[in-house]
């Protein structure tokens, strides 16, 4: 299967340069550029990526508004986002992942990283490196810690729902951990845990794990702790 991707970024230079990278895999393929986030959505509707590297500020319709355009179409359900930044962790990376983003990756990010981060988002998998994921809790650290409506208009309500184990899950998601660690600290198969983090996802509204970290945090299920 040749993984569909979108270049959505105002830089030529940047987009030709992630093209030749992407192209160079046998295992995907650039289906369209973009530079503004209306015409990212335009393409996404028409050639359906599997994958949509977007950057955040770009004149007009910025990449925020244009990811969660996407996110709200029922038609590019599986479409994901993964967003494009040159600071790896601020307000704005937030506020896309609220609107629908599966992850995020610092422009500075070494191609093996960006090809890495394509093939996982495809996969479904966690996109919050380590660093990435201190900066979000951080962030929810500065906003307090009320417990505001996540994606999806999850709140603490929710997670009622969800099984003990299925929380205890969502717990080691939110810290960043992948499912294989996750099923080492749990003592079960990798794909058991793919499973309780599938049914979690279903039952809280969420697109993906990126989306899980943060109703971990905004339902107050999970509190971070400054250092």
């Amino acid at each position: 299967m040749t993984i569909k991707v979108l270049l959505a970024d105002d830089q030529t230079l940047l987009r030709s340069a992630f093209r030749i990278l992407v192209d160079s895999e046998p295992d995907m393929r650039v289906v369209g550029e973009a530079s503004d986030g209306a015409q990212a959505y335009e393409l996404a509707r028409r050639e359906r990526p599997d994958v949509v590297l977007m950057d955040i500020r770009m004149p007009g319709t910025d990449g925020l508004a244009a990811t969660r355009m996407i996110s709200q179409d029922p038609e590019l359900t599986g479409v994901k986002v993964v967003i494009l930044t040159t600071f790896e962790v601020d307000d704005y990376v937030v506020q896309a992942l609220r609107a629908g983003a599966s992850g995020f990756l610092g422009k500075g990010a070494e191609p093996d990283e960006l090809l890495h981060a394509i093939r996982i988002a495809d996969g479904g998998e966690a996109l919050l490196s380590p660093a990435a994921t201190k900066g979000l809790i951080a962030t929810f650290l500065a906003q307090g810690d009320g417990a505001a409506q996540g994606p999806g208009g999850a709140g603490a309500e929710r997670l009622a729902t969800l099984t003990g184990r299925e929380r205890e899950v969502l717990v080691l998601v939110a810290g960043g951990l992948s499912n294989d660690e996750i099923a080492e600290r749990l003592d079960v198969s990798p794909l058991t845990v793919k499973t309780h983090v599938n049914r979690a996802m279903a039952k809280l509204g969420a697109r993906d794990r990126a989306q899980l970290v943060v109703i971990a945090y905004e339902s107050g299920l999970v509190r971070p702790r400054a250092h």
